[in-house]
């Protein structure tokens, strides 16, 4: 089993035919609300690419807060409809939930802006109730929209428990090298490498990146860049939103599902590479059965 400790979003999706100018007010397209947040993204990534969501079966749990509100209730009601358990997802009484203010260019490029929300109260409290949740799970997955203190806890949780523990630094912080050593795959992009090696080398320069992340005990890094030493397929971009999410949902469940590490890279690639050509984060994630 996999399980995902993270955030969980309402997204707020607005398309614009370019990004505005400090002060300019633009004229939009189509808005949608669009249930996302980089934990619950991956966990529903990691369900779809396990192949098991339309045979009914639940191969991912999810540990997170929402808010007492209509967005909360429905971002549940997502989860629990990709077959994801939800016994650890607490309704945080009076806070709002997480949103994401996403603009969406007509080249697909996006600009995000978060609030919280009940992100922002997941503990190490939560974790601990979660500890017989995690100890059944083979691969515990992280990312950094939720408190710093709660990630550093799960990751010695995890890690204790003998779990393969992935982290995804995002979004870019900086992150005690102690726990970095404690990672078994380290998946950023090339900002958020350069933030975790302390800004001492240029993010454009990914094997200098991936040499001083190595340096503080990280053994396996895999820097997200679209194409670079795995080639990924070329396609016609509507919408960047979760792809990211979505390669980190393909490989850990590649990776769950027995596939060497070469191979689960690739699933993840092509199951980002078909996310961009779709719109929304959690909208836009394929199923397995999609990819062949």
């Amino acid at each position: 089993m996999i399980v995902v400790i993270g955030s969980i979003n309402m997204d707020l999706v607005l398309r614009v035919p370019r990004m505005p100018l400090p002060g300019e007010t633009l004229t939009g397209g189509a808005f949608r609300t669009i249930p996302g947040g980089k934990g619950a993204n991956q966990a529903v990534a990691c369900a779809r690419m396990s192949g098991k969501v339309e045979a009914g079966g639940q191969q991912v749990a999810m540990v997170a807060c929402v808010g007492d509100d209509e967005f909360g209730a429905t971002l549940r009601a997502a989860l629990v409809s990709d077959g994801i358990i939800d016994s650890h997802v607490t309704t945080m009484p009076g806070v709002a939930s997480g949103i994401a203010s996403i603009l969406v260019d007509d080249n697909g490029q996006n600009s995000i802006v978060l609030a919280g929300g009940a992100n922002d109260l997941l503990s190490p409290a939560h974790i601990d109730a979660a500890r017989e949740l995690i100890e059944q799970s083979d691969i515990v997955v992280l990312q950094l929209e939720v408190p710093m203190a709660t990630v550093m806890h799960a990751i010695r949780l995890a890690r204790s428990l003998g779990k393969t523990v992935v982290l995804n630094p995002a979004p870019a912080a900086r992150v005690p090298a102690d726990v970095l050593a404690l990672v078994d795959y380290l998946i950023p992009n090339e900002i958020e490498a350069a933030m975790l090696a302390g800004g001492e080398v240029d993010a454009s320069d990914v094997k200098a990146l991936a040499a001083a992340l190595q340096k503080q005990g990280s053994d396996n890094i895999i820097i997200t860049l679209g194409d670079y030493d795995f080639p990924a397929q070329a396609v016609q971009a509507v919408d960047t939103t979760a792809a990211g999410d979505t390669f980190i949902g393909g490989f850990v469940a590649g990776l769950a599902s027995g596939l060497d590490e070469a191979e689960a890279i690739a699933q993840g690639q092509r199951a980002a590479a078909w996310s961009v050509t779709k719109p929304g984060a959690q909208t836009s994630i394929p199923y397995l059965h999609e990819l062949f």
